[in-house]
């Protein structure tokens, strides 16, 4: 007979592995705030197309067998988060350039509106309760600002189901050095969240598909199965 104890540890293993759909949920959030120009914002939408039909990233998308649970939405004031893409099973070349497509020709939802992060990152946490079922969950945020309206990133950490997920930065940093001495100490004690948690930094917008080629290839090969269940911030 197999003790109890042993019994209740196998359910529990058996459980969530048995459950998943994918290996990973990603939902990437771009900054669309005030200090965000109509020609900055094209170069984060076709950035971020190009990014996810780069070759190096294709196959960190398709090296593994178990697929990719997609999402990608736009963020900037309190109210202001509208989604461009909802969750998209990605488990081939095809699904990859039908999400670049519908992102390069997305539009964007508001122009005037103020930095809230924690909002954002709310929102994200939202989205996440109705993600396909995947051994991890990944919020990417990018931006080029401080929170500057609404509640901070730590109430949204401490009010919303973030005990699962781990949250990556993408810094757009200002050509005058304003992002190296304060944005990206921001983005470091105040927006990475949960296992494995890292920065990525873009030098200004026209760097941006690099930036996201990178952290997308990194993020999407990083796992290991020991970080499941745990949660810190760098």
């Amino acid at each position: 007979m197999i003790p109890r104890l042993i019994t209740i540890g196998l359910v529990g293993l058996a459980g969530p592995v048995q459950a998943e759909q994918c290996r990973l949920a990603l939902a990437l959030a771009i900054d669309i705030s005030t200090s965000v120009d109509a020609q900055e914002d094209a170069l984060q939408r076709q950035g971020l197309a190009a990014a996810l039909i780069a070759p190096e990233v294709v196959d960190a998308f398709l090296s593994n067998p178990s697929p990719v649970a997609l999402a990608v939405y736009e963020w900037s004031g309190s109210f202001n988060q509208t989604l461009l893409l909802d969750w998209h099973l990605v488990d081939s070349q095809d699904d990859l350039l039908f999400v670049a497509q519908k992102i390069s020709a997305s539009e964007r939802s508001e122009q005037d509106s103020p930095t809230a992060m924690g909002h954002a990152l709310a929102y994200g946490a939202t989205l996440m309760q109705r993600a396909p079922m995947c051994l991890y969950q990944t919020i990417d945020i990018s931006g080029d600002g401080k929170n500057n309206d609404g509640y901070a990133p730590q109430i949204a950490y401490r009010h919303f189901p973030f005990h699962n997920i781990t949250v990556n930065g993408l810094v757009i940093n200002a050509a005058d050095f304003e992002g190296e001495i304060d944005l990206i100490p921001f983005f470091r004690e105040n927006v990475l969240h949960g296992a494995g948690a890292f920065l990525e930094i873009a030098d200004g917008f026209q760097d941006f598909e690099r930036a996201m080629r990178r952290k997308l290839e990194r993020e999407l090969k990083s796992f290991q199965l020991s970080e499941m269940w745990t949660t810190t911030v760098q």
